[in-house]
């Protein structure tokens, strides 16, 4: 979550939601097991550090080297008031794929203060960074990511970032991914990984990554903060293209509560250390089954950040057919998804399938009343623009009562089809935002 700065000083733990006396509330809806065993992915190193941006007694930033020879992609919110991490990535992702001059990358991310709408302040605290950075790990400058979430608004530290620089290269060791998805936490209540082990053409292959996100999430490119590796070789162009496209399936498919951030950043590196000639043609077979990979590790990142939506109680699918094209079928699972009624029916378990309706009413996308139908799970509660003859509201409610719903509209008009995925709103939501100062 990125917020503007009120007038109340963060706790120490204000990055996870606390319980009146004192316990860390975790989302009920967190994957069990906690976070999943991430092997070393070869040619990345991985450092964390408190440097009290704004926490304390807390790991607030965190550091990534990837080796040379590595590519890179990435994607990165669309609105108008992005960040000045997100520009200096933009120019950076240009430089990359132009071909500029070789050598290492680094990401180096903060939390506690998202440095957006700080003006020439803000893009002199990404210098200052950025170069401190280039110069322990000996980069180029236009290889140093950078990405800032928490607080709108406020002069970034850079200081106590920069402070922090030579330790952790000091530090950077393969086996610290956990620990760097724990540095870039907000308000989020679990650090959130994933991991995918595929074979190309008998070579064994990793793909692991970690996000941040709980709030202010309708991304427009991807989410908040998304972070992937990969030992597999695939060519720049081709690998900007797998993770545009994979974004456009799974993070641009979610939304906690319909705002999106300044500072949605999502980076891919891939090593190349896997012994394999490199991938860069989409009609290679071993394209297809590196993407498929990827995808499904990005599309169980994008449920976990749902799955933290802030005060979140349920974890809702919304798969919408029959529509005119895909593009109308997602304008309509959205307009489901970002209702306030929608989303507070299904916090009070209310199946109260007529917001529905009111939903894909609103959404611009063609519709006809009499030839919609909507089920909550298998329970058919509506067809031919009427209550279905055999609904019976009990069974939908004893449905309501399940953590995870899957809520299916079909539009009866086309071939267009769409998945979208989203949680509930509950008086948590409330709490969390009018309380807020990361």
């Amino acid at each position: 979550m990125d917020r503007t700065q009120t007038g109340k000083e963060a706790g120490p733990e204000e990055a996870a939601a606390d319980s009146p006396d004192g316990a860390t509330l975790v989302s009920p809806l967190a994957p069990p097991g906690g976070f999943p065993d991430i092997p070393p992915i070869a040619g990345v190193r991985f450092a964390s550090a408190e440097a009290g941006v704004r926490y304390r007694g807390r790991l607030d930033v965190m550091l990534a080297h990837v080796e040379p020879g590595a590519t890179v992609a990435g994607v990165f919110t669309r609105s108008a008031t992005r960040s000045a991490p997100v520009l200096w990535c933009e120019d950076c992702l240009r430089a990359v794929a132009s071909g500029a001059a070789g050598g290492g990358f680094a990401i180096l991310v903060n939390s506690g203060n998202s440095n957006a709408f700080t003006g020439a302040v803000g893009r002199d605290a990404v210098s200052a960074t950025v170069g401190a950075t280039a110069r322990a790990l000996g980069v180029p400058e236009n290889h140093v990511f950078t990405a800032s979430t928490g607080v709108i608004g406020e002069p970034l530290p850079a200081e106590r970032i920069v402070a922090k620089i030579d330790e952790l290269a000091a530090r950077l060791a393969p086996e610290g991914i956990a620990d760097a998805a724990r540095a870039i936490m907000t308000t989020d209540t679990y650090p959130k990984g994933t991991v995918r082990r595929v074979e190309i053409d008998g070579v064994p292959v990793t793909i692991a990554g970690i996000a941040k996100g709980s709030g202010m999430i309708a991304p427009d490119m991807a989410t908040m903060l998304v972070f992937l590796f990969t030992d597999a070789a695939v060519a720049q162009p081709l690998l900007q293209s797998m993770v545009r496209e994979a974004a456009d399936r799974t993070f641009n498919c979610i939304t906690v509560d319909g705002d999106t951030s300044t500072s949605d950043t999502l980076l891919m590196a891939a090593t190349g250390h896997a012994q394999m000639t490199p991938v860069s043609d989409a009609a290679d077979p071993r394209a297809r089954i590196f993407a498929t990979a990827l995808e499904d590790a990005m599309r169980d990142l994008a449920h976990q950040v749902v799955r933290d939506g802030e005060g979140a109680t349920k974890f809702v699918e919304i798969t919408v057919t029959g529509a005119r094209s895909d593009a109308e079928a997602r304008k309509v699972g959205m307009a489901i998804a970002n209702s306030p009624l929608v989303k507070t029916a299904f916090a009070g378990e209310d199946p109260n399938w007529g917001r529905i309706v009111m939903a894909v009413g609103k959404s611009g996308a063609h519709a006809e009343r009499d030839r919609l139908s909507i089920r909550f799970g298998d329970i058919l509660v509506a067809e031919n623009g009427f209550v279905a003859p055999g609904y019976v509201e009990a069974e939908a409610a004893e449905y309501m009562k399940r953590s995870d719903l899957v809520v299916g509209v079909d539009l009866g008009i086309g071939e267009g089809k769409a998945t979208v995925w989203t949680c509930d709103l509950t008086h948590r939501y409330i709490a969390i935002n009018a309380d807020y100062r990361s």
